[in-house]
């Protein structure tokens, strides 16, 4: 990872008056990066299509400016429309049924490529995949994101916290340097519309290490009201994710890393700073933006 290079001035003048407004195309612009990918390209005065399988639905949910187009990442031949005279490419590394991973990353980066694609994006799934693989294979420009947890995570907790005041979670003494998922997004418009990021894998994370209590103590001051955190065995909390209808490979994958939290995953690094000229946000300031979803 480079250190160097706070690019405040460049982050100032795409902001306010971007000299270069692109066509950009989001995949999964409804998910909780996607939409904040989308937000920010706007906000940077870009053109935005959002690929969706139902624009019709869609369109609630996205924001204002935004195109809502017909396609599906399992489905290449359906991408074509939607391509045409975009300059960049948002993608995700999953699709279809249960989320697999897509197996279609050679058809979508040979139809990116004549449709005059530049730049491609990648959210990394947490790992390596076909997709990624062939991104980075394409000789497009790209960037891989590789965020940590996302502090959207804790929504989880809140109907519990409406009506119980109460969070019961495995592993309490686990730390995470969990990041703001419009951080994730601004990283990505950076990326996607300026030079300078091509084959750069970005650990995105936020400012701080927080402990769940942390975590916590914090929604509880942004609503106002106390909560009471209960650690479960990770037998607890495997009988309480499968009675949530949660996969067995998603449980066995939160119990791992949970109970054993990779450094990347509970380090700060400064990407935000540097890629956007401007600080992550803290966890205090989520909670804030989100106290009525744990509000009775």
């Amino acid at each position: 990872m480079r250190t160097e290079g706070v690019r405040n001035a460049s982050y100032g003048e795409s902001m306010t008056n971007p000299t270069h407004p692109q066509k950009i195309l989001v995949a999964g612009a409804t998910g909780t990066v996607g939409r904040q990918v989308v937000a920010e390209l706007l906000e940077r005065g870009h053109s935005v299509r959002a690929l969706t399988r139902d624009p019709g639905r869609a369109r609630a949910s996205l924001p204002a400016g935004a195109e809502a187009v017909r396609g599906d990442l399992t489905d290449p031949v359906s991408l074509a429309p939607a391509l045409e005279g975009v300059t960049a490419l948002h993608l995700i590394t999953f699709g279809g049924e249960y989320m697999a991973p897509l197996e279609t990353g050679p058809e979508i980066v040979a139809l990116a490529r004549e449709a005059g694609v530049r730049r491609i994006t990648v959210l990394n799934g947490g790992g390596d995949t076909p997709l990624q693989d062939a991104v980075q294979k394409s000789g497009l420009a790209w960037t891989v994101l590789m965020p940590v947890e996302f502090m959207a995570n804790a929504l989880e907790w809140a109907e519990g916290i409406r009506t119980e005041d109460a969070v019961g979670e495995p592993f309490t003494d686990r730390l995470s340097a969990m990041v703001h998922e419009a951080d994730i997004g601004a990283v990505g418009a950076v990326a996607l519309t300026e030079d300078g990021h091509d084959g750069q894998t970005y650990l995105i994370t936020g400012p701080e290490v927080l402990s769940l209590r942390d975590k916590v103590d914090a929604i509880a001051e942004a609503r106002g009201k106390d909560i009471v955190l209960t650690e479960l065995t990770p037998d607890e909390a495997v009988a309480k994710w499968q009675a949530a209808g949660l996969p067995q490979d998603v449980i066995d994958f939160l119990i791992d890393v949970y109970g054993n939290t990779p450094p990347e995953g509970r380090t700060v690094v400064d990407t935000v700073l540097r890629v956007t000229g401007r600080p992550a946000r803290t966890f205090a300031e989520w909670a804030a933006e989100h106290a009525p979803a744990f509000r009775a």
